[in-house]
């Protein structure tokens, strides 16, 4: 019998690294190599850059897979939930063990291109670099490589999400972002939060941007979350969220320093 060590989880941020890309799997075997690859060939820096991957309770050869990815990729982190906890547990497992200034995220699926998250960076460095207080970019997929009727359900949802919360993204359920790794780690978690990132990090106070991506047909395996279930959860938490963003508060806030004290 195989032992495996356990180790705690760190919330500590290293300073060393730059980003952190976070990918939830479950029951994802050939989709996990090619997209490791292709994570790879976006950010060769491996002195600056990490992988995690958070296997949310597989029961095919994911496990096995991922392990033998670690021993060719030595920036490859991997997380494992003894049991599936669903893919914003996922996320949050990825996002609270990162220690990059950035966390990017995508789908396990191998449906979004990694070759895009560079882009989305310079974005987000650039809105830094000239003062904004951005808090994420994300993707917005272009020419989407899903059934009409998944596409129809995600134009309900869209607009529902856009009127009620307020915001203006067109495309709430792609799974490319880029996010600061402390405002990530500060949003009120609960399951399906990732589908109201724009409206919970606007909550917080910072801004969001969008940017075309590119979106690519499912080669290998099956999606594990139905349409229609995802939609009617979905409609639950809108108006959950949009409790939460009206009875949120942001004051704001001053540090009186005494004379003669540097800060």
């Amino acid at each position: 019998m195989t032992q495996q060590t356990k180790t705690k989880l760190s919330p500590r941020q290293d300073t060393s690294l730059e980003i952190s890309v976070v990918v939830p799997v479950c029951d994802e075997e050939g989709n996990v190599s090619p997209l490791i690859e292709e994570i790879a060939t976006a950010f060769p820096d491996t002195d600056r850059v990490e992988i995690i991957y958070v296997d949310d309770g597989s029961r095919d050869s994911t496990p096995a897979v991922l392990k033998d990815c670690q021993s060719k990729h030595k920036n490859l982190r991997v997380l494992t939930h003894a049991q599936r906890s669903g893919q914003s547990r996922a996320i949050r497992t990825g996002v609270l063990a990162a220690r990059g200034r950035l966390i990017c995220v995508l789908d396990g699926d191998g449906q979004n291109n990694p070759a895009d998250l560079p882009r989305l960076v310079a974005i987000f460095n650039a809105a830094l670099a000239e003062g904004e207080a951005i808090g994420m970019v994300m993707g917005e997929r272009e020419k989407r490589q899903d059934s009409g009727f998944r596409r129809f359900i995600s134009r309900v949802a869209n607009a529902c999400n856009r009127a009620l919360l307020n915001h203006t993204a067109k495309d709430v359920g792609c799974g490319l972002k880029v996010v600061a790794g402390p405002v990530f780690k500060q949003l009120p978690y609960f399951d399906h939060m990732h589908r109201f990132m724009p409206a919970l990090i606007s909550r917080e106070g910072f801004s969001v941007r969008y940017e075309r991506v590119t979106h690519r047909a499912r080669d290998r395996g099956q999606s594990k979350y139905g349409t229609l279930e995802r939609a009617l959860a979905g409609l639950v938490d809108l108006f959950g969220v949009y409790w939460l963003v009206k009875r949120s508060k942001r004051p704001d806030v001053q540090e009186e320093v005494p004379h003669g004290v540097d800060r």
